[in-house]
């Protein structure tokens, strides 16, 4: 087994203040590359040929769109420099892993399995889940039965698809689950098993080519609540927004303040996606949406379907196609 290791920092390469420090380790601004976390966990190097790549060694807030763009050139390159590679691990900070792993679930090329792992617990803490998630990481993205599942989370011995996976908990080591359709599977002691397999259209086979941009459409989420109006949706248009997604009001809808604002978005050419804030269910493409010119995201979480849009919309601007596309991914 040949699997790379990727850096971008995070919790799972943090050194606290001490074995008790589970929550000021950020402070300390300590952080383990790739070869430093295989010194402190050598276990993980015990499976198989794991090579380390530096790359990132920040929080995950820190994530922005153009390092996704980078990310995605750096990870392409790498079956090339290491000729027979099985697949490649990303370590993240658990903040926007969902985010980062789902633009990567759309965004590559790549026909070798990629995982993503974090970790709720530094490195250096007493219990921590660091070590055990990324030696599991390492077996899932080696394992001939994750290709093809596009890109994966891995985190407490389980396997989740990027496209469904999401943070649920500040501090419990269970933080990720996939609330409609659960887990793909286990990575057990003595194995991993897969139970279920993506169904939506993912990585590498997307009509999405990033290669050589740096940057992609500006997209902002809006949240309702009882009461909301339009300034926010006002001053992202007023900032350059070209879409729109809005983290409605269950099944997806919006108070109606925001409703006449976003007719008038929508009337203007720009792509309003109505989502939910609501953490389980889908947003139907209902008569009452169409008739609007919105679009209704399905499942996607609101942070999710921004990532969808953006991508969209260096393909398409017709509503129908968009709608198609919240429909395929």
């Amino acid at each position: 087994m040949k699997v790379c290791i990727v850096g971008s920092g995070g919790t799972i390469s943090s050194l606290g203040h001490g074995p008790l420090d589970y929550v000021d380790y950020g402070d300390t601004g300590r952080k383990l590359d790739p070869a430093g976390l295989l010194a402190h966990f050598p276990e993980v190097a015990a499976e198989g040929e794991v090579i380390p790549v530096a790359w990132r060694a920040v929080g995950s807030p820190d994530m922005d769109v153009p390092d996704w763009l980078e990310l995605v050139t750096l990870l392409h390159a790498l079956p090339e420099r290491h000729p027979g590679l099985d697949g490649i691990v990303l370590t993240h900070g658990t903040s926007t892993l969902e985010e980062t792993a789902y633009f990567l679930h759309l965004a590559l090329k790549l026909d070798i399995p990629v995982v993503l792992v974090g970790a709720q617990r530094p490195a250096s803490a007493f219990g921590s889940d660091a070590g055990a998630n990324l030696r599991n990481a390492v077996r899932v993205a080696g394992s001939p039965e994750a290709r093809g599942m596009g890109v994966l989370v891995v985190l407490n011995d389980e396997i989740q698809s990027a496209r469904d996976v999401t943070k649920t908990s500040i501090m419990r080591v269970q933080t990720f689950r996939t609330p409609d359709f659960g887990l793909l599977g286990y990575a057990d002691p003595d194995r991993v098993l897969f139970y279920r397999r993506p169904t939506r259209r993912h990585a590498p086979a997307t009509e999405f080519a990033v290669a050589g941009m740096e940057s992609l459409p500006r997209v902002d989420i809006i949240a309702s609540y009882a009461g909301a109006d339009a300034v926010a949706i006002e001053a992202h248009l007023a900032a350059g927004a070209e879409g729109l997604v809005m983290a409605g009001l269950a099944p997806g809808m919006v108070p109606p303040r925001q409703r006449d604002a976003l007719d008038r978005s929508a009337a203007a050419g720009i792509p309003v996606v109505i989502s939910t804030r609501s953490p389980s269910g889908r947003v139907i493409p209902r008569d009452g949406l169409r008739r609007r010119g919105w679009l209704a995201a399905d499942t996607l979480s609101p942070q999710k379907a921004r990532i969808l849009l953006m991508l969209a919309l260096t393909v398409t601007r017709e509503p129908e196609r968009l709608q198609a596309t919240f429909e395929t991914y």
